[in-house]
């Protein structure tokens, strides 16, 4: 029976065997029985981790430990909130913040730090009623690496080039042509996209490079 871990576009986290390419962190979520709680974060600081670092090899949902979430890959990440861990990925944490301050228009003479991202990010990611909030955008106007839903239709597509790339936790399916002239709901965050379109890659699962 698979953990309760892997989380969707969507940030909803579901129980299947996919694991993915990044792992994440919202703070401690699940119970001694490795059972996830109904609270779905813990702290601000949503992160995207790497996989693999330094040799450390952790017990998955150890009590009292912080849960490990699992993405397909940055994208869902980004999408579903999170940005990149200032630790184990200090090079893109850097140039996210970088790209997050151009994009946004970050107006203090001082760079941005972790809590002015982390705060920012919450209240784009998550609505009164602890809900994900979207937002609508012109489809032509969105970088790769976003995440959209098209108008009549409940899944979520990554944009990518021409195409739209329908999601399941298994990867990408094939693409269908990028539509032109219309508007779409934005799963990603305001600020994310910003970053995004500023210059931050995300990594994005090779099933979309097909």
């Amino acid at each position: 029976m698979p953990l309760q871990n892997r989380v969707t576009p969507f940030s909803t986290i579901q129980a299947v065997d996919s694991r993915g390419l990044v792992m994440g962190n919202r703070g401690c979520l699940h119970g001694d029985e490795r059972d996830l709680r109904s609270q779905r974060w813990r702290t601000k600081s949503w992160i995207v981790c790497r996989l693999a670092w330094k040799g450390v090899r952790r017990r998955l949902m150890k009590p009292g430990s912080w849960t490990e979430l699992f993405f397909l890959d940055e994208a869902v990440a980004l999408a579903a909130g999170h940005r990149p861990c200032g630790y184990c990925r200090r090079g893109d944490y850097r140039r996210f913040l970088d790209c997050w301050a151009a994009g946004t228009g970050w107006r203090p003479a001082r760079p941005p730090r972790q809590p002015d991202v982390d705060a920012r990010l919450h209240a784009d990611r998550v609505d009164g009623q602890r809900r994900q909030r979207h937002h609508d955008a012109a489809l032509d106007s969105l970088p790769d690496g976003c995440f959209v839903l098209l108008p009549d239709d409940p899944a979520p597509w990554l944009v990518q080039g021409a195409g739209l790339h329908p999601w399941s936790h298994a990867g990408y399916g094939p693409p269908v042509r990028r539509p032109r002239g219309i508007t779409v709901r934005v799963v990603t965050p305001a600020s994310t996209v910003a970053a995004i379109a500023a210059g931050y890659t995300p990594l994005v699962h090779p099933s979309a490079f097909p």
